[in-house]
């Protein structure tokens, strides 16, 4: 009979982990995609449809490094949890 590798409950936190990881950096790339592109706006480039003012590229500043913070507090945790 061929050997059957059983999955461990580690190796299942492991990479339940590391997916949850990759996704919250997703996150974090799309997030400050728009912010860097918003700054481009507000620098007089046009790359995105609508205007742009100071305030509310600031906005998505504060609102991207919350979010970023926040995501990796989350990584941070799921990434000890999977290593149990």
């Amino acid at each position: 009979m061929a050997d059957e590798k059983k999955l461990s409950v580690s190796e299942v936190k492991k990479t339940i982990a590391a997916s949850l990881a990759a996704a919250f950096g997703f996150v974090i790339a799309l997030l400050w995609n728009e912010v860097v592109k918003a700054g481009i706006a507000l620098a007089g480039i046009d790359l995105v449809a609508g205007e742009i003012d100071l305030v509310g590229w600031l906005i998505y500043v504060v609102t991207a490094v919350i979010i970023t913070v926040v995501m990796i507090v989350l990584i941070i945790l799921f990434g000890r949890w999977g290593s149990k």
